[in-house]
């Protein structure tokens, strides 16, 4: 029975690199697979999946008004980068998908913002998911990194703005809870 799968973390946990492993074990075994990722992430290009060690696909790109469900191919997975960008209904036509079409679907994303507050298509995620799978990351202090904080220029904490603000380890960091409420 195909599933929904959320695999989530803090930033830089290596949520992508773990995708596009994946990506390679299906079609390494002759299977295909269809990459999706946000729009909005065009970090390192539009379409591409990019793994901070270096390793990146082309993929199809996802906003606000994809249809997943009316638009997915017949392929043995679909893997989805930047899924705390979903909206709800796209949430439910992967669970659908897996459901109904036997297609597994994977989701890779954070799973709260710089604020603390829930994405909402992680919140929808972790509600619909079959399975749901924390990738792990360390704190600078050594703890386990389970919260995202956005810095400025000067690498002073921002803790107001807008949820979206694409950018990585120079706008980012991954903190434990207790370097979260510091």
């Amino acid at each position: 029975m195909a599933k929904l799968y959320f695999r989530y973390s803090a930033m830089n946990a290596g949520k992508s690199t773990a995708l596009l492993q994946v990506a390679h074990n299906y079609e390494e075994q002759g299977q295909s697979v269809c990459l999706y990722t946000a729009a909005i992430d065009n970090r390192y290009g539009e379409g591409k999946i990019t793994s901070r060690l270096g390793p990146q696909r082309d993929a199809a790109t996802f906003d606000a008004d994809f249809d997943f469900f009316a638009s997915a191919p017949a392929v043995n997975c679909i893997l989805v980068d930047e899924a705390q960008f979903l909206s709800s209904e796209q949430v439910k036509q992967l669970h659908k998908l897996a459901h109904v079409r036997g297609i597994p679907v994977i989701c890779y994303g954070l799973r709260s913002d710089f604020l603390g507050e829930p994405f909402l298509g992680s919140g929808y995620l972790m509600t619909l998911a079959d399975t749901i799978e924390e990738l792990k990351n360390i704190c600078a202090c050594g703890k386990k990194a389970t919260m995202n904080i956005r810095v400025d220029e000067q690498g002073k904490r921002i803790t107001a703005g807008e949820q979206i603000d694409i950018g990585g380890n120079e706008r980012y960091q991954h903190v434990c809870g207790r370097c979260f409420y510091r």
